[in-house]
């Protein structure tokens, strides 16, 4: 992008995952002085599986990581659910690089770690620190911190994740929130020996499922998930872990030493999925990215493909512009229909997912069962296709 304030122009980006990581790295790619502030005290290790699918392969490749990423590997071979004593009733088809197990598959801290350390040089990055406040003119954006800092840019990029407060404020009005209507718990736990290299997924009554899934740390990162109204996040550690104890009361299979683990794991996260709408991403010299922007949820899957894509677009699209509001606006052009098409579950998902009743349990795995089949194989294969295009991502100038 050309800009008649300074030489090399200057981004300040908020928040120090995946997104905004990926922003940071294709941004100072393109010629730009780049500060990212996070507010965690240091780098976040830690978290559960996410992937790296569609066009997120292509922009892994192009930043020379797609060998790294697939070095992290979590070590999970396949899914299959399972019945309370652990007997395998379905498999959930994992062939070729998209499966139910993609071919990255890779812990949200490997990732951000991997995108950190392979960083060009020149960004700066400065944990403990977070917005305060904001004011625009018309050459510029000053960005003040928690810390005192008062920052000059041209542009400001907010990748803090889907409760974030800075979006809240700067865009007050715009923010939709979705409630899928369901709560996750998610956490590491010991492994034992009865654990293996599959991701194990059960089910009961109530629509609880328990997964345990294997990492290559030598530890187990397991998830509660059921459909409630309730918002657990909403609650600290203690209430919430609680009422889940008290919801999973007789669950069953290894429902118990999940929620052990979890009392003890110091990698607790609780989740009620909420999906984030909004009319547009960006307002005069601020942008967002990542779950700030368009959060799909686990349910949805394809979050971390599109955060780190959202960063090489935003880069390509400000490289190629001669002016930031036709900069954002072909970002958002770009990004759109991949997140609209990414973000719309089939109807029905949820409660498929976490049927209620023996009979809704029977039905599910028979329907599991049958996407194994060759003959509905096309069709499975297609179902955990996300983010994916067929346009071609829009060239670096």
């Amino acid at each position: 992008m050309r800009n008649d304030i300074r030489d090399p122009p200057h981004a300040v980006v908020s928040g120090a995952s995946i997104a905004g990581l990926s922003a940071a790295y294709w941004l100072r790619r393109t010629g730009w002085q780049v500060t990212v502030i996070e507010r965690a005290p240091g780098f976040r290790d830690g978290g559960q599986n996410v992937d790296v699918r569609g066009v997120g392969r292509e922009v892994l490749t192009r930043m020379g990581l797609f060998d790294v990423v697939k070095g992290l590997n979590t070590t999970e071979t396949s899914a299959v659910l399972v019945d309370g004593r652990g007997r395998v009733t379905a498999e959930l088809p994992s062939d070729g690089p998209d499966g139910a197990t993609a071919e990255l598959e890779i812990l949200r801290g490997d990732f951000a770690r991997a995108l950190l350390d392979h960083l060009p040089e020149g960004v700066e990055t400065r944990y403990g620190d977070t917005i305060t406040g904001t004011a625009e003119d018309e050459d510029a954006i000053t960005v003040s911190t928690y810390s005192g800092r008062v920052l000059r840019a041209d542009l400001l990029v907010l990748a803090e994740g889907v409760r974030s407060a800075t979006r809240d404020r700067l865009f007050d009005g715009l923010v939709e929130r979705r409630a899928l209507g369901v709560n996750m718990v998610f956490g590491t736990i010991p492994r034992t020996a009865g654990d293996d290299d599959r991701w194990r997924w059960y089910s009961t009554v109530g629509g609880r499922q328990v997964h345990l899934r294997p990492d290559n740390h030598g530890t187990i990162r397991a998830i509660l998930s059921y459909p409630r109204d309730e918002d657990l996040a909403s609650l600290d550690r203690a209430e919430a872990l609680a009422r889940v104890r008290a919801r999973y009361a007789g669950a069953g299979w290894e429902a118990g030493r999940v929620l052990d683990g979890f009392d003890a794991s110091e990698d607790v996260y609780v989740d009620h999925l909420t999906q984030i709408r909004m009319p547009t991403w960006h307002r005069g010299r601020v942008c967002l990215v990542g779950d700030a922007a368009w959060c799909v949820t686990p349910m949805g899957g394809g979050g971390a493909s599109l955060a780190l894509t959202s960063g090489y677009v935003l880069a390509a699209s400000l490289s190629s512009h001669a002016d930031t509001e036709s900069a954002l606006t072909a970002y958002e052009a770009w990004m759109r229909p991949l997140v609209d098409s990414t973000q719309r579950l089939p109807p029905g998902v949820v409660r498929l997912a976490h049927p209620r009743t023996r009979l809704g349990l029977a039905l599910r795995t028979l329907v599991v069962r049958s996407l194994s089949s060759p003959l509905l194989a096309p069709v499975a294969a297609r179902l955990t296709q996300v983010a994916g295009t067929d346009r071609p991502l829009p060239p670096l100038a």
